[in-house]
């Protein structure tokens, strides 16, 4: 039991610190000892229902009464991003310094600022609740108690004492034993006129070391080098070892990453990042949507992180992201309710119609930022919601991504029994045995001294408002820690920044300390992970597999003949004999010739390009050729429809065209990316012309010709309900060659007889100088839809082909079809059995520029890669290469 004979009472200075002093209290069973802070032994003498002024309920009243204030020469900046942060360090200068606001209100416009500001807030504050001044005067009417309530005080591990609370400790001397346990510290001059006594002692001599490593990220990689080096010889246990700098976020990101690749126990005293965790991400992906808008890839993950059975999207089935196009950005609520209103119960996964369910997410969603305690009390739940409302009080919703980037929470760890990284503030109050200081540059340590955010050195000096600056501070808390260790200090520094700047030393290192230049790729004594070690034993590392594998393809890619790792397969391979026999499109066979790589890997391997989720700022190329080729078959189909394309006259026409653009734009923005308005307006505008330029040009017309668009053939599924003049399931097969091929015409015309007929493909880009035939076998399509509607016309019907370009209205006749594809045929031919071989290599096209599959290659493939290999590929394809230079 506790009595008044055994309590005493310990003050120390941060969490860390103070939990030490409690375990170190608790082995050795000294009962009735006290360990608090300064502000927690105010409030413990003031009594009754005080408390001190916590940092989220005072931030919860700025975010309050911000509004309603009129703050004078801060009225325009009140509800900017960051005021709630800015208010908040000031007060809290303001109280720590002992500065009464109120009564200097009128000594500068700005004073008035922060003391209405305070007096507000002061009255927006749960009852009890008090600033530092306001508890120091309630404990000193009750400082008679202090040796009943605290017993012995001792101050232990701190280096300097607010102005507010100097008073009472003043006042506690003359009623109670107060001693204050520096060690090696300094102690502060005000300190010698209080009755208090001084236990020093004498500063330790550690081993210290200066080393510079080549960038902070290479920093980090050491300092876990170091400590798992320290354990694993046995010369420390974790709670002997720390990490620090004077400024933790240059490091955290690395610290986290290399934390988890070591399996290391690294205590972040500090906190780490709230959206470092599955709750965190989950409220960044709900403001996420909320600040930037909607699209698919926001929505696609806030379902993946919020989707629980108490939120909205628990009404949805299971695997419902599926009535989402894949190529749909989906970029503002109009979008989504256009594509709402298409949704029937056979789109959905359980065939059930949950449209008004995502109709509902959908229009919550849509209220925005300013809504959001509303819309994260839907979505969010647990700890998430905490997270969400904490963010709330510390910033304006605008702002709310920036934010929860800002939040920080408890790791999890113990901090007495793991290696900790921590601020160099708080490895001064609470030393350690083996030290390593990272970041030990210029302008990072020390750190420059800076004005508060809200009230400049004119108005109340710095010195004054904060005086201990961080500055001073660091180099204060540098000289504790030289002072406090008693093993071993690491001092570190980066030589270059990320992007490759040089550094300088910090002035903390002196000119004449020896320095250890640690090189990026230097064998390290100690590994700290399974990848560092067998980065370490290059020995042990060659004889891994992945390892012989990486680099046998390393130095494949540099060699000019062909390898294995080029494409080269065994021959008749069961996949290249599947996707031989699937039944192929102009494109496909397009692939085939000019990049058997590509041709395999997209549809063998099936690779893809990743959709982007953002709005372009124009339609490519490809994306301009659909919508105009879209646009087409619509006013053509209803064209036909009312006559026919022959008969009509531009005014039809330009009605036809002008209907179509507008039907495939509600369509196009329900399924597809859009440009901005203004361009979109503009892009459709193209559209419009080039589709009535295409259907007007009339340099061959047949006699009561019948005009079919995006017609199917060979197994294709037709695009529209509308006639046909063929079966189109009928296969149509390249003689001689083994290819069936299918696909769209974009247009044809055929003659009221039937003896003729007018194959047109449309091309939306700029024309060749020249007359071209195969283009080296990038244009098969005229010849190949002329054959096709040969094999399904009969061979009584006479078949032109062109293509038209209706930009320059230019049309380029197709001279011999027929020659033209018995040409093809022997490329084709060629191909299939280079293919079948197992020669899957590069050609032409492959790593260029509009090559999506690029990303496969290895980098820089068009500059590098592809040029060193295409020579000895264009031998080893031999007859099948000529039709590169075909023209």
């Amino acid at each position: 039991m506790t009595t008044l004979s055994n309590r005493r009472t310990i003050v120390a200075h941060g969490r860390l610190a103070m939990r030490e002093l409690r375990l170190d209290a608790a082995r050795q069973r000294r009962h009735g000892v006290q360990i608090m802070s300064f502000e927690q032994l105010a409030v413990r003498l003031a009594g009754g229902f005080a408390r001190p002024i916590d940092d989220e309920c005072l931030r919860t009243a700025i975010q309050a009464v911000l509004p309603d204030t009129t703050l004078g020469e801060l009225e325009s900046i009140k509800l900017l991003p960051g005021m709630v942060d800015a208010a908040a360090d000031t007060l809290h200068k303001a109280w720590r310094a002992g500065i009464d606001l109120a009564a200097r209100a009128g000594d500068h416009p700005r004073l008035d600022s922060i003391a209405r500001l305070e007096a507000a807030v002061l009255a927006q504050l749960p009852p009890g609740m008090m600033r530092p001044t306001d508890l120091v005067a309630r404990a000193l009417e009750r400082v008679a108690h202090a040796h009943a309530v605290l017993g012995p005080l001792e101050i232990v591990g701190i280096t300097e004492l607010s102005p507010c609370w100097r008073p009472l400790l003043q006042e506690l001397t003359a009623h109670t034993s107060v001693s204050w346990t520096a060690g090696p510290r300094p102690t502060p001059p005000w300190l010698d006129a209080f009755d208090v006594t001084i236990n020093r002692a004498d500063p330790t001599a550690p081993a210290i070391s200066t080393v510079s490593a080549a960038t902070a990220y290479h920093e980090a990689i050491e300092a876990i080098r170091w400590a798992r080096g320290l354990m694993a010889s046995g010369e420390a246990e974790p709670a002997d070892i720390a990490i620090a700098a004077a400024s933790t976020g240059d490091y955290d990101d690395h610290l986290l990453a290399l934390r988890a690749d070591a399996n290391l126990d690294l205590h972040f005293v500090h906190g780490i990042k709230v959206t470092t965790t599955r709750d965190g991400q989950a409220a960044a992906a709900l403001a996420d949507l909320l600040i930037r808008g909607f699209s698919q890839t926001r929505m696609r993950r806030l379902a993946a992180l919020c989707g629980s059975e108490t939120g909205p999207f628990a009404g949805l089935p299971q695997g419902w992201l599926r009535v989402l196009p894949t190529d749909a950005p989906l970029a503002s609520p109009a979008s989504w309710h256009r594509l709402l209103d298409r949704l029937t119960a056979d789109d959905w996964p359980d065939a059930t119609d949950h449209t008004p369910t995502l109709r509902g997410i959908i229009d919550l969603l849509a209220k925005g930022h300013p809504t959001a305690a509303e819309i994260g009390a839907a979505f969010l739940s647990g700890r998430a919601l905490a997270i969400w409302r904490k963010a709330l009080l510390a910033g304006p919703s605008g702002s709310l991504d920036a934010t929860l980037d800002s939040l920080k929470q408890d790791d999890g760890l113990e901090a007495c029994v793991s290696v900790a990284w921590m601020p160099a503030s708080a490895l001064a109050a609470s030393p350690r045995r083996f030290v390593r200081l990272i970041g030990m540059n210029s302008s990072r340590w020390p750190r420059g001294i800076s004005e508060d955010r809200l009230i400049s050195d004119h108005i109340i000096p710095t010195a004054e408002l904060d005086p201990l600056p961080v500055g001073a501070a660091d180099r204060r808390d540098f000289e504790t820690i030289l002072a406090t260790t008693s093993g071993q200090i690491v001092m570190s520094r980066a030589r270059r920044d990320s992007e490759g700047r040089l550094l300088g030393r910090s002035a903390l290192l002196g000119p004449a300390s020896e320095e250890i230049y640690i090189r990026r790729n230097a064998v390290p004594a100690h590994a700290f992970s399974e990848t560092d070690r067998l980065m370490a034993r290059p020995d042990e590392f060659a004889r891994d597999s992945q390892a012989i594998s990486a680099t046998t393809a390393w130095r494949n890619w540099h060699r000019k003949e062909i390898t294995p790792h080029d494409g080269l397969v065994r021959a008749d391979h069961p996949l290249l004999q599947a996707i031989l026999g699937r039944t192929q499109s102009a494109s496909s066979l397009r692939l085939l010739l000019r990049s058997p790589l590509g041709f395999v890997w997209r549809y063998g391997m099936r690779l893809r390009t990743p959709e982007s989720g953002a709005d372009p700022l124009v339609l490519d190329a490809l994306a301009m050729g659909d919508l105009v080729h879209m646009t087409l078959d619509l006013a053509l189909a209803t064209l036909e429809k009312g006559g026919g394309l022959a008969a009509a006259d531009e005014a039809q026409i330009a009605g036809a065209v002008q209907d179509a653009a507008a039907r495939i734009a509600v369509v196009w923005e329900s399924e597809r990316a859009v440009p901005p308005a203004l361009i979109w307006r503009r892009t459709l505008d193209d559209a419009r012309i080039l589709t009535t330029r295409a259907l007007t040009y009339g340099d061959e017309h047949l006699p009561d010709a019948r005009s079919f668009g995006e017609v199917a053939f060979g197994g294709a599924t037709p695009k529209a309900d509308t006639a046909s003049p063929w079966d189109s399931q009928t296969p149509v097969e390249i003689p001689a060659t083994g290819f069936r091929i299918a696909g769209y015409i974009d247009r044809l015309d055929i003659a009221g007889d039937g003896k003729r007929a007018l194959v047109r493909d449309y091309k939306t880009g700029r024309p060749p100088k020249d007359d071209i035939s195969l283009d080296g076998g990038r244009e098969l399509q005229r010849c190949l839809y002329a054959f096709a509607v040969k094999a399904l016309l009969g061979d009584d019907v006479s078949v032109s082909a062109s293509l038209l370009f209706p930009r320059d209205q230019v049309d380029f006749q197709l001279g011999d079809p027929e020659a033209t594809l018995t040409e093809i045929t022997g490329y084709l031919q060629a191909a299939r059995a280079n293919l079948q071989s197992g020669q899957a290599l590069i050609g032409p096209d492959t790593g260029g520029a509009y090559d999506d599959l690029a990303f496969a290659l290895p980098a820089n493939a068009g500059a590098t890669y592809c040029k060193r290999k295409l020579p000895a590929a264009t031998e080893a394809f031999g007859d099948a290469a000529l039709v590169w230079e075909a023209q």
